[in-house]
């Protein structure tokens, strides 16, 4: 699970291992403190928990990541693949430097292209690929033009990917939230946004990261088996093609 020190990616490892799974926890090497929590909490519910500390941005660590589960777990069963960066920014495509757009493209699309890539061999018939999309997918928000896109990007590469592994038994779907309050809501968004965060959804209110983990759950397990290159909205009401 990338990004699994916090918000939906800690949600998901503690659903994961109450449903039986070990798990490894890919994390910026900075959140050493908040991915010991994940894993103690995985730990609670009798699981093993693998910590691997790096940056998906770097081509070589995605690699090493599929190495260390492959390694310490003997394979990969489920791919979650929810690492993501994202900054508003008031003056919209101008306010975009080409450093942010490198940052956002390469967290979010780049470490997807080589997480599967490395990953697709170990993985057999039956096993399953998770993408984190996105309401943005969809509905782009002005202030996040270079995320929304990325996460367009993820739907149509979940499709694709699909049709291309199953013939392998390996399925691939993904899992767009709409807005959930995690630690990156109040870390990369205006004030004023994060007031009212949530509340234009039909429900009234932004979602919690374990809202979110059974959509992963069903996607990783059996009673999903004939799903394949699918998008699940989680968005409190907010309609999706």
């Amino acid at each position: 699970i990338t990004g699994g020190d916090s918000g939906i990616g800690r949600a998901v490892a503690i659903a994961f291992a109450r449903e039986g799974a070990d798990v490894v926890l890919s994390y910026l090497p900075e959140e050493q403190a908040d991915a010991e929590t994940t894993a103690h909490w995985v730990t609670e519910a009798g699981r093993r928990a693998v910590l691997v500390p790096g940056d998906v941005r770097e081509e070589a660590y995605n690699a090493e990541l599929v190495a260390r589960a492959v390694a310490e777990l003997g394979g990969i069963d489920v791919l979650v693949v929810n690492a993501a960066y994202q900054m508003a920014q008031d003056d919209g495509l101008l306010g975009i430097t080409t450093e942010q757009l490198d940052r956002v493209l390469k967290t979010n699309v780049y470490a997807l292209f080589w997480l599967c890539r490395a990953a697709v061999p170990h993985m057999a018939a039956g096993a399953s690929i998770i993408t984190t999309s996105s309401i943005q997918a969809y509905q782009p928000s002005p202030q996040l033009l270079d995320y929304a896109t990325t996460k367009a990007g993820i739907v149509n590469f979940t499709k694709g990917l699909a049709q291309q592994l199953a013939e392998r038994g390996i399925r691939v779907n993904t899992v767009a939230p709409g807005p959930i309050w995690t630690p990156l809501i109040p870390a990369t968004m205006p004030e004023g946004k994060v007031e009212s965060f949530g509340e234009d959804t039909p429900l009234g209110r932004p979602g919690q990261p374990a809202e979110l983990a059974p959509a992963y759950v069903f996607f990783a397990s059996g009673e999903s088996s004939y799903v394949t290159g699918e998008r699940l909205g989680v968005a409190g009401g907010r309609p999706m093609p």
